[in-house]
C-alpha cells in the first residue's frame, strides 16, 4: 500500500484531485493548494499572525522573550541543547520562569516539554542530558526531557558504532519551539552556533492556539514512544511502552505510527468539523466570521488569508507526509513557475533530482559553498564531508548540462565570512508572479536522512497577501544575495579539488550525511 502511495504524486493530473470541489464560500477556496488539506489539517489564519525572522541573534533574543512570558507550556524540540553560555542562560530563563509559576497562587500552571535526541544528546560528558538534569530535578512534576532513540540502532551495531559515528543511522531532527500558542519553526538547532553566526531561517506564528495544541500532541506523541531523562542521569521508558532498541522493532514502530497518525488525523478531523462550522452552516450566507466592516469594532477574528499544513516525514514509522506533498509540488509546478530550493546540505534523493530535471518549472538551488558547510576545517573523517558535498554538487551540475538545463536549472553557493549556512526550505513562485505564494520551512534537508532515516517535520504556508508574500520575498533575496553562481569553472578551483579517496567513498556513504 505505501508503494501506491509513494506514487501517488506522480500519477497527478495536471491539478491535483481533490475530496470535493472548491466552495465559493471558503477563502481557501481561491488557492490552488488545498489538496493538501486532504492529508494533514489546514490551519486557516491572519497573515498579520506571521512573523519572518532573518537572523540567529533575532532568533535567540525572541526565545528568551517567549520563554519568559509563557504562563501555560513551553515545547521545544531539537536535536540537541547546546553547552555553552548561551545555553545555560537558556536553562537559566527556563528555571526563572518555572520558579515564579511554582509562586504563583494555586497550582503551577506552566508545564515544560523537551524532546532531543539520545544520540546527540548524550555525546560527550558535558552533554544536553547534564544541562537539563538541574530543571528536572527542582521541577519534577513541570519538566519533561524525551530522549528520542532510533529503532535502527540496536544489538550488535549499537555496541559496535563508536559515539558520534551512531548519529549517522537516525535521529530526531524536529525543530519546533512553542510558548503557549506561539509557535517558531525553524531549522535551528538549541546551539551557540544557531544564536550567531549559523544562518538558518525562523517563522514566528503568533496566537495560534490551534497550531500550537497540534505540535504539543505531535511532541507529546514522540516523547511517548522515547526514553524519559530521570533526575539521575538514567533513561526508562514510559510504563507498558515497547523499548526502541532493545523490544521488538516492528511492534515499536507500530505502535509509534499509531500515536503519530492519531495526533495528524485527529487534528484534520477537528479542522474539517471547524471549517464547516464556519463556512457551511445550515443558513444561507451565515458564515460565523465577521464581516468586512465589523472586525475592528467588534475584535473578532479577521478571515484567513494564510494556511498552515504541517508536513511530517518519519520514515521509520512508515509516514511519508512530506514527501509525499513535496515531490507533488515539485511535480506539479508550471512553466515558467519559479522554485527557490535551498539546503545547508545538498544531498538530493534520486527522486527529488529526476523531477527538478525532468519538470517545467525553473529552479534556483542555493547550497553550501565548502567554507560555509558545517563540517568545514571538522577533525578526522568528517572533515572530508564538505569535499564529498562538492562532488555531489559536481556530479548533479554535469547532470544539469549534459541535458542543457542550465538556464533553467540554476545552483548558487552561500558563502559569507566567519559564517555557516544551514538554511533549508523552498519558495514557489507561480508563473508572472514577482512574489511567492507558498513556501516549505522546517526541519528536512530535501536528501536521503531526511526522507528516509529521520524525524523530521515543516509547514507548508500559503498565503494570499501581499504583506506576507513581500516577507518572504526579502527572506530569499536577503539569502541569495550572499551567493555566487555556478558554472563548470567553480570546480577548477584549487578548494574544489576532491580527493579520489572521497569520490570512491561518497556513493558508499552518501545516505548517511
Amino acid at each position: 500500500r505505501s508503494s501506491w502511495l509513494l506514487l501517488a504524486p506522480l500519477l497527478t493530473p495536471p491539478v491535483p484531485v481533490i475530496t470535493a470541489p472548491p466552495c465559493s464560500l471558503c477563502p481557501e477556496g481561491a488557492h490552488r493548494f488545498q489538496w493538501i488539506r486532504n492529508l494533514v489539517p489546514e490551519f486557516g489564519i491572519s497573515s498579520s499572525h506571521v512573523k519572518v525572522l532573518s537572523s540567529p541573534v533575532e532568533f535567540y533574543e525572541l526565545l528568551k522573550v517567549q520563554i519568559k512570558a509563557a504562563k501555560q507550556r513551553v515545547v521545544m524540540a531539537s536535536l540537541y541543547l547546546g553547552t555553552g553560555l548561551l545555553e545555560q542562560e537558556l536553562v537559566d530563563c527556563l528555571e526563572e520562569t518555572l520558579e515564579k509559576s511554582l509562586q504563583a497562587k494555586g497550582s503551577p500552571g506552566l508545564r515544560v516539554s523537551i524532546l532531543l535526541d539520545y544520540t546527540r544528546g548524550s555525546r560527550g560528558r558535558k552533554n544536553s542530558r547534564t544541562m537539563l538534569i538541574p530543571l528536572l530535578q527542582r521541577f519534577p512534576e513541570q519538566v519533561r526531557v524525551s530522549l528520542f532513540h532510533t529503532p535502527n540502532l540496536r544489538g550488535l551495531l549499537r555496541l559496535l558504532i563508536p559515539e558520534r559515528f551512531n548519529e549517522t543511522i537516525g535521529l530526531q531532527h524536529i525543530k519546533v519551539y512553542l510558548f503557549d500558542d506561539n509557535v517558531i519553526l525553524s531549522g535551528a538547532n538549541l546551539s551557540d552556533l544557531y544564536f550567531t553566526n549559523r544562518q538558518d531561517r525562523y517563522v514566528l506564528l503568533r496566537d495560534s492556539p490551534e497550531i500550537a495544541d497540534f505540535f504539543t500532541e505531535l511532541v507529546d506523541a514522540i516523547g511517548d514512544v522515547s526514553l524519559q531523562l530521570q533526575q539521575d542521569d538514567t533513561v526508562q521508558m514510559l510504563e507498558g511502552m515497547v523499548h526502541p532498541y532493545q523490544g521488538d522493532k516492528v511492534a515499536y514502530c507500530e505502535v509509534a505510527n499509531q500515536r503519530v497518525m492519531e495526533v495528524i488525523n485527529s487534528a484534520r478531523t477537528r479542522q474539517e468539523l471547524l471549517h464547516t462550522k464556519t463556512f457551511h452552516s445550515s443558513q444561507p450566507g451565515s458564515s460565523l466570521l465577521p464581516q468586512q466592516g465589523s472586525q475592528a469594532s467588534e475584535g473578532l477574528k479577521p478571515e484567513p488569508d494564510t494556511w498552515i499544513y504541517p508536513l511530517i516525514q518519519m520514515k521509520p514509522f512508515g509516514i511519508q507526509i512530506d514527501e509525499m506533498v513535496t515531490e507533488t509540488l515539485l511535480t506539479e509546478a508550471e512553466r515558467d513557475a519559479r522554485i527557490y530550493l535551498t539546503t545547508g546540505y545538498f544531498n538530493l534523493t534520486q527522486a527529488y533530482m529526476d523531477l527538478i530535471l525532468g519538470t517545467r518549472a525553473k529552479y534556483r538551488i542555493l547550497l553550501a559553498s565548502p567554507e560555509v558547510n558545517g563540517f568545514f576545517g571538522a577533525k578526522g573523517v568528517a572533515g572530508a564531508i564538505p569535499a564529498a558535498y562538492v562532488y555531489i554538487e559536481h556530479q548533479f551540475y554535469s547532470e544539469v548540462c549534459c541535458l542543457q538545463q542550465q538556464e533553467r536549472v540554476q545552483l548558487q553557493e552561500y558563502s559569507r565570512a566567519g559564517w555557516t549556512f544551514h538554511a533549508k526550505g523552498l519558495w514557489l513562485y507561480l508563473a508572472g508572479s514577482e512574489l511567492p505564494c507558498l513556501t516549505l520551512i522546517g526541519s528536512p534537508n530535501f536528501g536521503y536522512r531526511s526522507v528516509h532515516r529521520d524525524l523530521e517535520a515543516q509547514v507548508a504556508i500559503v498565503t494570499e497577501n501581499k504583506a506576507l508574500q513581500q516577507q518572504l520575498h526579502q527572506e530569499q533575496e536577503q539569502l541569495y544575495l550572499c551567493s555566487g553562481v555556478v558554472s563548470m569553472s567553480t570546480f577548477e578551483q584549487p578548494n574544489r579539488y576532491v580527493k579520489l579517496w572521497v569520490k570512491l567513498v561518497t556513493p558508499l556513504i552518501k545516505n548517511f550525511f
